[in-house]
């Protein structure tokens, strides 16, 4: 907008003083009236002229000076857009995490030492090695429990001879204890031939083999369950040696950490001593510790926040204007692409005041745009027709329901109605009553 002031005109001179006017010589002998009355005329006329003709001058003159030095624009014809801006940074929308590995057993709260890592902002492929953590204190721990599971197979191998070993000799011993009840038997059936006193020996020899018998039968069932109970107890054993095995050897793949998603590496910031700065390798990590992201760059968003009284004039899918602070002048198209459902207080702020997050989809991709950079966005919310009458907002006055725009004319400003359509915080649309072109007051 423009404002036009007419240069203003050079001062008004004041007219030649009247030249004196001579009077006759009164004629001797007449009377003196007649000289005082023309002289009185002439004064007179000269008040006149001077009153209606000279100040009338000067008053239209100075109106004329004063209409010129009012700034005026004229009304345009375009197209009138309503936008909000929100503050927010940028993210992604895909992306996978890093995290350190969590480490099973009585050793998984160690902390890890990253021994290497893709540099911030490669771009790698889904199956890339992107972090590595120092294994080799899991790999002589994994050495010992090698040696321990050789050990205890070992073992369950030696035992398993030994009590096979000792199951055969209870057999034999099963055997020789039933011959020997056997004979007894026979000797007792030959009793008839023998004294009273020999009888009884045999029948007191039979009784004692049988109970012998008896007895070495009933052991071998529990000894049968009692070596079966001992090697199930060495195969338990050589089994959570083996478990113990393979579970660091998960452990020790999963220290070479590989990329889930085709993207773009993203460091993560850590606590370093007394300040936030990103992760460097040599650091230290703990179990499921975050320290890096691979982002999908081709899925960036902008993460913002609006009061939850604005929060009705947005809508998804309404273009935006992204700007971010890092990059003067660089501009990329987005759209709206979700609204929270419920507001929520920051912990800074008072409980009362509440705000609905909002992110704002990149349409446009570019290879500077990354992860935690601070922006912008103008969301569009209203737009008038492409061929509208635009005036300035502070052109307008709005009077007991109406509003009104001075129009500039020859004589000064002639103040007239106009009907007013969509506005933004600096101009408005004429929806009738004013023609595009027409020159009006800037400032009402």
């Amino acid at each position: 907008m423009s404002a036009y002031t007419n240069p203003a005109p050079s001062p008004v001179q004041p007219p030649e003083k009247l030249a004196p006017v001579a009077v006759p010589p009164e004629p001797k002998g007449g009377s003196s009236w007649k000289g005082w009355l023309v002289a009185a005329l002439i004064a007179g006329g000269a008040w006149a002229g001077y009153e209606f003709g000279y100040k009338r001058s000067i008053a239209e003159k100075s109106a004329q000076s004063t209409t010129a030095a009012i700034p005026v624009v004229k009304a345009a014809q375009g197209k009138l857009e309503v936008r909000a801006r929100i503050s927010g940074a940028s993210a992604a929308r895909e992306y996978a995490n890093i995290t350190a590995p969590m480490i099973r057993g009585p050793e998984g709260n160690r902390p890890m030492v990253l021994l290497k890592l893709a540099p911030s902002g490669a771009l790698v492929k889904k199956g890339d090695l992107i972090a590595s953590i120092d294994g080799q204190t899991l790999q002589d721990h994994i050495d010992d429990v090698k040696d321990t599971v050789e050990t205890a197979e070992a073992d369950v191998r030696k035992r398993k001879a030994e009590l096979e070993i000792d199951w055969k000799n209870m057999q034999l011993t099963v055997s020789v204890a039933k011959a020997d009840l056997d004979k007894a038997r026979l000797d007792a059936r030959a009793s008839e031939v023998r004294t009273e006193v020999e009888r009884m020996l045999l029948q007191l020899n039979f009784e004692e083999a049988d109970a012998r018998y008896k007895q070495l039968q009933s052991d071998i069932e529990n000894t049968r369950k009692r070596q079966a109970a001992e090697i199930k107890i060495l195969e338990l054993t050589l089994e959570r040696h083996k478990r113990h095995l393979g579970r660091h050897a998960i452990d020790l793949e999963r220290f070479s950490i590989h990329a889930a998603i085709d993207g773009l590496v993203v460091y993560q910031t850590v606590w370093g001593g007394s300040s936030m700065r990103q992760i460097e390798m040599g650091d230290q990590v703990a179990a499921g510790q975050p320290f890096m992201k691979v982002v999908n760059p081709k899925s960036m968003m902008l993460e913002a926040k609006i009061n939850q009284a604005e929060s009705d004039r947005f809508r998804l899918g309404m273009p935006a204007e992204m700007k971010l602070d890092a990059f003067n002048g660089m501009t990329l198209k987005g759209h709206i692409f979700s609204i929270g459902a419920i507001a929520a207080g920051g912990w800074r702020q008072n409980f009362f005041i509440r705000n609905v997050p909002v992110r704002v989809a990149f349409d446009t991709v570019d290879t500077r745009l990354i992860p935690d950079l601070s922006g912008s966005a103008d969301v569009l919310l209203e737009s008038s027709a492409d061929n509208s009458v635009i005036v300035p907002l502070g052109a307008v006055v709005d009077e007991e329901g109406k509003s009104y725009v001075q129009v500039k004319t020859a004589q000064g400003f002639d103040k007239r109605e106009v009907k007013t359509g969509l506005r933004n915080d600096t101009h408005a649309v004429i929806a009738s009553g004013l023609d595009a072109g027409v020159e009006i007051r800037a400032n009402y």
